[in-house]
């Protein structure tokens, strides 16, 4: 994304209802911040998080079509061996 677009902002209305409304202002009186920034960082906290799980259920998708593909897999005991080596003297590397 070009710096121009990140500056850029846009306004955006948002209904809230009175007793959350008023939860918010309560909250940024406690933390020295207005309501807007409080809403600013939540919607940025919960649509990185969002975007993250997004992410990571395309990545599964791909890894289950490629295994249906392949059958390529890597053994359970492969695995809790792997674990169970973490923090010893004899750590494995990662099954392949």
């Amino acid at each position: 994304m070009l710096e121009s677009e990140m500056s850029k902002t846009v306004n955006t209305g948002i209904k809230l209802d009175a007793s959350l409304h008023e939860r918010l202002k309560a909250l940024g009186q406690i933390k020295d911040r207005s309501p807007h920034w409080l809403m600013r960082a939540a919607i940025a906290e919960y649509v990185e998080r969002e975007e993250v799980y997004e992410r990571e259920k395309h990545e599964d998708r791909e890894r289950w079509e490629r295994y249906q593909t392949s059958g390529n897999a890597i053994p359970d005991e492969a695995v809790d061996n792997w674990l169970a080596s973490w923090g010893s003297e004899s750590e494995m590397p990662c099954p392949r």
